[in-house]
């Protein structure tokens, strides 16, 4: 059975709306239910399901929506208020819990939010579980009945767990003067808590979520706030933090932007040096940049790349045994600690690094030499097979001939929209303008350009 319902992050839209209305959440919580019974451990075949959200207006009512759809499959809900996407997977991974849900919709605007089911393993489900929960869900939405919802009374001890295992992953304090962004989202709710019992001395920003200002102006997709308090106040770098604190990217003192690219560099080079880098090898994906692959080669460290999302990421890396991967926008997973991208995790191991180095951010991140990059997004009436466009074909074909193993050439459709994402890095920037305007034209002239 396909799933409509699910997607790659799970349940996604705007809140109050199909597929996030309360009955579809509520049905989410009766299927969820129904189905962690039947993995139930405990004798008596009950089951718990750990509860955890952002900090968008709609996330406590959902909460109680599926709270309330738990309840009705006999099944008990245990929550922990505001919380990280990273945090749910750590406390359903360590806990007595059958499964964990998240709801957040990360980055995205206050309006939107999601439902994201996390396993007892600490990863997401299998794509056959979120099928079965889809065809359950069916089955009670048919019935018409009710959709009650059930209050909840956050448990804050489940916080202080996950603060506590991330605090004993490093050790020593960090004697930094930071700017830290927590985007008015979950990490406003967990950061404080973690870095101030690490000596670090913080100004923080974007600190007081409203319901509605979640990734407003703020956070990881919006650094100018950041670089300039940064530069302002002399600090030793500033870190930023997505909605749901699953990503993290970062600010030099120069108010240079080091991103995931920068930090899976960072990362991978002090791991080998260490002797923990499992095969010498680093996943990544077809968005990260040619500078990362060439710093890694002269490091003598592999880079594997893979499709965009982080899902992909992982797979590969428990395919291959790799222990670090991430992708540019700042999601990055270290598996030794996490089972999950995690940002505040992320900001640990890259502070540790930059303690133990002795240096600054500016000075270790001044190793990679970023490629000139431009993606150029191309709406068109319909798609087709990229293999059988002639014209782009060989356009792709002479841009990769003149790069000679300087660049990279990327195109693809976008999954959800009409889009051909056209994605070219070279040694200049007119090499850059040239060719993805070449091959931008090739697709209009195959595909049409939509109104």
């Amino acid at each position: 059975m396909s799933r409509q319902l699910f997607g790659t992050d799970g349940i996604r839209g705007v809140a109050g709306e199909p597929p996030l209305d309360p009955r579809t959440a509520y049905a989410l919580g009766v299927a969820l239910g129904s189905w962690a019974r039947s993995f139930a451990h405990a004798s008596d075949g009950s089951a718990e399901v750990l509860i955890g959200m952002d900090t968008r207006e709609s996330s406590p009512w959902l909460a109680e929506q599926v709270a309330g759809g738990l309840a009705r499959s006999g099944t008990s809900a245990r929550f922990a208020g505001v919380i990280t996407t990273p945090g749910v997977a750590y406390l359903t991974r360590t806990g007595p819990f059958a499964a964990g849900v998240m709801i957040s919709a990360s980055h995205n605007p206050y309006y939107d939010n999601g439902l994201k089911v996390i396993s007892h393993s600490g990863y997401k489900l299998a794509d056959a579980v979120e099928a079965e929960l889809e065809r359950l869900m069916r089955e009670w939405l048919e019935k018409e009945e009710e959709a009650p919802p059930k209050a909840l009374q956050a448990d804050p001890g489940l916080d202080n767990l996950y603060t506590d295992y991330l605090a004993e992953t490093v050790s020593g304090s960090f004697p930094f003067r930071m700017v830290i962004d927590c985007a008015n989202g979950s990490a406003a709710q967990v950061a404080p808590n973690l870095f101030e019992r690490l000596g670090a001395r913080v100004e923080w920003i974007a600190i007081a979520p409203d319901g509605r200002n979640i990734n407003l102006n703020c956070g990881s997709l919006h650094l100018g706030a950041l670089q300039k308090r940064v530069m302002e106040t002399g600090a030793d770098l500033g870190i930023a933090f997505d909605g749901d604190a699953d990503r993290a990217l970062f600010v030099a003192g120069s108010g240079k932007i080091v991103d995931g690219d920068a930090v899976l560099f960072l990362a991978g080079s002090a791991l080998k040096q260490a002797g923990k880098l499992p095969g010498n090898l680093v996943v990544a994906t077809v968005m990260s940049n040619l500078g990362l692959e060439k710093a890694f080669e002269v490091r003598g460290i592999a880079m594997l790349r893979t499709p965009v999302g982080d899902k992909y990421v992982l797979e590969e890396m428990l395919r291959r045994g790799a222990v670090l991967g991430g992708e540019q926008s700042g999601h990055v997973i270290f598996s030794e600690f996490a089972t999950t991208g995690d940002g505040l995790l992320t900001a640990l191991r890259v502070l540790e690094i930059i303690r133990d180095s002795g240096q600054t951010l500016d000075a270790l991140s001044d190793e990679i030499k970023t490629f000139p990059q431009k993606l150029v997004n191309v709406r068109v009436k319909h798609k087709r097979p990229l293999a059988e466009l002639d014209s782009v074909q060989a356009e792709i074909q002479a841009a990769e001939e003149a790069f000679n193993g300087a660049g990279r050439v990327v195109v693809r459709f976008s999954g959800t929209e009409p889009l051909a994402r056209v994605m070219i890095e070279a040694a200049s920037n007119d090499e850059v303008e040239k060719w993805t305007g070449r091959i931008a034209d090739a697709i209009r002239a195959e595909l049409g350009a939509a109104g």
